[in-house]
């Protein structure tokens, strides 16, 4: 079983951390669908520090999502290590993860994200000041390279080893790449051959046999899902099934899509308020209806909601002309 530290977790399967979406309400949801391990969204090191309501906000744990991982960014030591030590000291968190993968320009124009990819020494230097100074295990998560000229993992992760970190999490694009093209899973294996703590291994992981044969194929401890989870938290449930059992569970039905995502939505309401939840509710909902036949309409009308009320109108709809059009399917 995937330990991290001292942390157990019941199986190999993570939820990645996504910026703009992995927030409590989304996290909670995906935990309930058996996510051995969830992460949180980036969170800003001079943020914590400077106490911005926002960011404080962001740290936010419901004890129904651990075990958690809390990840912070930064390009500054001091503030690294202060932020670490709020979340220590102050988050109900169990991981402290370090972003070393974030390829957005205004990320890596402060020295954070991947931009560390470029140096092993500055890894293994920061992260050994974070780890000196918290009592929580820590973790980076990272790309393989910042371009195809630059692909220093081996060197990088073994950094993040030395320092004193206890996993680490290796998506298998460059930087240059963004989250374009294919995933290298052959650099996956060749850390994991060259590496003493887990690796969590990342990119391309679409299905549940994806999973299986990146677990087979690399050698890695866990997988990491991000993408493929989005308006589909049953893939995480299909996969630690597939991963366990060996059986792959069928998809959900569209009543079953739509409940969760009102659930989703119930609990984005509750954390932010109804007015934000809903309008960053929108892509989410889109994300849900994906694959669901005569989606489009709904998909357009969703852009214009502004209320619950509006959006689980607008879901239910849809769910019934489904159900009707199978009825009639079933009795022709």
């Amino acid at each position: 079983m995937l330990k991290i530290g001292d942390i157990e977790l019941k199986n190999q399967v993570v939820l990645a951390p996504m910026a703009g979406v992995c927030n409590s309400a989304f996290r909670l949801t995906v935990k309930e669908f058996g996510a051995g391990l969830v992460c949180a969204e980036m969170v800003s090191d001079k943020g914590i520090v400077l106490k911005n309501e926002k960011t404080m906000n962001m740290l936010y744990i419901d004890q129904r999502e651990k075990p958690l991982s809390l990840q912070i960014f930064g390009g500054e030591r001091k503030t690294l290590v202060e932020a670490a030590q709020f979340v220590d000291k102050n988050s109900n968190a169990d991981i402290i993860d370090i972003n070393m993968g974030c390829p957005v320009p205004k990320i890596t124009k402060c020295d954070a994200g991947a931009k560390w990819l470029l140096d092993p020494n500055k890894i293994y230097e920061m992260v050994s000041a974070v780890v000196e100074a918290v009592d929580k295990p820590v973790t980076v998560k990272m790309r393989m390279g910042w371009d195809e000229d630059h692909i220093f993992a081996v060197k990088n992760a073994q950094a993040v080893e030395r320092a004193g970190g206890q996993a680490v999490a290796l998506h298998g694009r460059t930087r240059v790449q963004m989250y374009e093209g294919k995933a290298n899973w052959d650099i996956i294996r060749e850390v994991k051959q060259n590496l003493n703590i887990p690796l969590i291994g990342n990119g391309d992981v679409e299905t549940p046999q994806d999973a299986k044969r990146m677990l087979e194929e690399t050698g890695c401890d866990g997988v990491m899902i991000g993408r493929a989870a989005l308006g589909n938290p049953w893939m995480i449930y299909r996969t630690v099934q597939f991963l366990e059992t060996g059986k792959l569970m069928g998809e959900p039905s569209v009543r079953e899509k739509m409940d969760v995502c009102i659930l989703h939505l119930d609990r984005l309401i509750a954390l932010k308020n109804e007015y934000v939840a809903v309008r960053e509710m929108r892509k989410h909902a889109a994300w849900y209806l994906k694959g669901v036949k005569g989606n489009a309409k709904v998909r357009m009308a969703i852009n214009d909601c502004n209320t619950r009320d509006e959006l689980v109108g607008l879901l239910n709809g849809l769910v019934a002309e489904v159900e009707e059009m199978e009825s009639q399917v079933i009795v022709g």
